[in-house]
Order: structure tokens, then sequence, then C-alpha cells
């Protein structure tokens, strides 16, 4: 990984009585696209306004390029901001928006007549120079506030939810101008979305923050895979969570016995625990297996179907075994046709050892 660009150093926020991010300890790399994601009220945006300058630390450094920023000025920093609403000046031209930003440093206007142009050129955007902000579409006017913000070449870029207002479609073509324009110009992004699809599909880590802290940090696929504790499992959409208790260690395997039945998992899963430790049990649905019958024993059940979604190539089916634990399993939806998926009909369903996650506790 490249050198730390950002270090924030137990960094808290409070607002009177109400502490928005408590004690966040975070380091943002050089060429970085991180993304930041958490339910409303979660601090995301916060965090994000304090790297921009616009709300200063109650406790705690934050570090831009080993420099100590928290009293500099939201327009010494050099840390542009595209907003959620894109904040354009609908008074002013496509290029007179881009232009906004060397106009303050004082460039002179044949400059910035022609870096605001190159900008735009490289937006797709040249035809529209002259044109009002009020005649673009959606998608134009957000590569309009990239190019307004990119065009003082800054070190890196804060973006706060720019794609949703978006509809559907245009969403996701701006993710893909997003991750192309990150990884053409080099510099770091840090992107705070709640979209789940969002942050997994562009950045290369990110942050999952909950009431002012942060939960987990990692890849996309590490806190898809193994999420950290139940909350993360449950924000990203996980729902086979088992409670129990540890009921034998025994080489590389783990024991759980829970009201469901008797569930295992590797030593290398739960090294931390042992014999009579309450735990929880994360399975991943795309790692349930279903079938018209199979044999009984651990991480096996027999379920009830409840219903079934269609998400594009994949369905999800909704289980409930006979000792009322609900179980969700992902199944190619070209493999529906060979298992009996209507509601009510009884299936078996299993999983590997290796795909049973014991998760942490919340710190």
């Amino acid at each position: 990984m490249n050198r730390p660009l950002v270090e924030m150093d137990n960094v808290s926020k409070s607002f009177g009585g109400f502490t928005a991010v408590e004690s966040i300890n975070l380091n943002i790399s050089e060429g970085e696209f991180l993304a930041i994601m958490g339910s409303s009220g979660c601090g995301k945006t916060t965090t994000l306004r304090m790297l921009a300058g616009l709300d200063q630390p109650t406790q705690g450094e934050i570090r831009l390029n080993g420099e100590r920023i928290n009293e500099l000025s939201t327009w010494a920093r050099d840390t542009p901001l595209v907003w959620q609403n894109l904040a354009l000046f609908p008074f002013l031209s496509v290029t007179e928006n881009v232009e906004f930003g060397l106009r303050m440093r004082g460039v002179p206007k044949a400059e910035r007549r022609q870096r605001a142009g190159q900008w735009l050129d490289r937006m797709g955007l040249a035809e529209f120079v002259n044109r009002d902000i009020g005649q673009l579409s959606g998608g134009q006017r957000q590569r309009v506030a990239l190019a307004r913000s990119l065009v003082t070449e800054p070190p890196i870029l804060l973006l706060d939810e720019p794609l949703s207002a978006l509809d559907a479609n245009l969403k996701v073509r701006m993710q893909g101008v997003l991750t192309e324009l990150q990884k053409e110009i080099g510099i770091t992004f840090v992107y705070v979305t709640h979209s789940h699809s969002e942050a997994f599909a562009m950045a290369d880590r990110v942050v999952i923050m909950s009431e002012g802290r942060i939960e987990q940090v990692g890849t996309p696929q590490e806190i898809y895979s193994t999420p950290c504790n139940r909350f993360v499992a449950e924000f990203i959409g996980g729902k086979n969570i088992i409670e129990g208790k540890v009921a034998e260690i025994a080489n590389d395997i783990i024991l759980v016995k829970s009201d469901h039945g008797m569930f295992e998992t590797s030593r290398m899963a739960g090294e931390r625990v042992s014999a009579g430790d309450p735990v929880t049990l994360y399975v991943g649905a795309e790692d349930i297996r279903l079938t018209a019958s199979c044999e009984e024993g651990r991480n096996r059940q027999r379920c009830r179907v409840i219903g079934e979604e269609f998400v594009g190539a994949m369905m999800t089916i909704y289980l409930q075994t006979e000792t009322g634990l609900e179980l969700q399993a992902q199944i190619p939806y070209a493999g529906r046709a060979a298992l009996p998926m209507e509601d009510g009909r009884w299936v078996r369903v299993s999983w590997d050892t290796q795909a049973t996650h014991v998760l942490g506790a919340r710190i």
C-alpha cells in the first residue's frame, strides 16, 4: 500500500452534548479509493466535513501529507468536496463554474479558461462549455461538479453521496466514470455513501461506521466474506446468523450447540474462544447449498421455503427451519428449476465448515 496521505489520530467531534464522531483512527493512502459507509447519523458525513475543513475536530489530530490541518481553513487545505446536491452556480455558465476555484486563487483568465476547457473536454462536455447549468442533464451536471473540483489538481477529492439523486441506469454509468477517472489521474478519493453496491463496486477499501465509531475497515471482499461482528454482518445484508455456545473444541474443529442444532466451524475462525463461551456464527447466503435431500448432521438443516426474490442472474431464497431459524440462500437463477422452490415446500440446506464464521463482539 502507498504511504498515508491522510492520518486521523483519535479524532472526535461533538456538538454540544452529542458526540457525532468518537475517537476514530484511520489512515488513507495516496491514490486510494476509500468509501465510508453507514446509516444516517453514523458520523460518515461529519468525518468528511472534518477532512474538508467545514468542521473542526473536538479532539485528536488530522494530518495531510504529514502536516497538521486541524486549524487550516477550507480554502487553505486543498481538499475539495463534491456535494450531494452538487452546489453548482446556476447564474454561471458551465465554463465559469469550472473556472471558479481557479479564479479564487488568482489564476489569470487565459490560463483558467484553458485549464477549464481541458477538464471539460476530459469529461466529454466540450460541446456544453457555454451552456447554462439548468440546460444540462443530471449526469452532465455531475461531471461539471467533478471538473470544478479537479481543475485545481488537488491531492484528494471528497465526495458526499454524489450519485444519490441520479436514476439507476445513470448511477451505474457514473460509477464507471468515477472509477476510471480515479485510476487515470491517480489522486485519492474519499467517498461517503449508504449504498453497498456503490461502495463495493468502486472502492479499494471500505470503512463501516456506526454511532460515530468505525466498526470495520477492509477491502469489499474482506467485509462481505468475513464481517467482523454482528452489526457489520447485518448492515451488509447478512441474515444467516446463529447464536450458540462452544460445546467442544477438537483438533481443528469448534462444535457449537444452539437451539437450532449442532454446528461446526474451523478453529482458525474462532481462535480466541474456549469451551462454554457464547458465540455468534455467520454464514454467507452464497455459501448455503440447497438440495431436495441430504444427510443429517452438522451445518445441515431441514427448511421450509417461505419466499423468493429475483435479483438478475441470482435468486434469493428465504427459508425457515423447523425450530424457527430464518436463513437466506443465493443460487443461480438457472439452477432454480431443479429444486422444489414453491412456498411451503421443504428442502435441505447445508454448508461447509470453512464457510461458518465466528463474529466478534462490538468494541
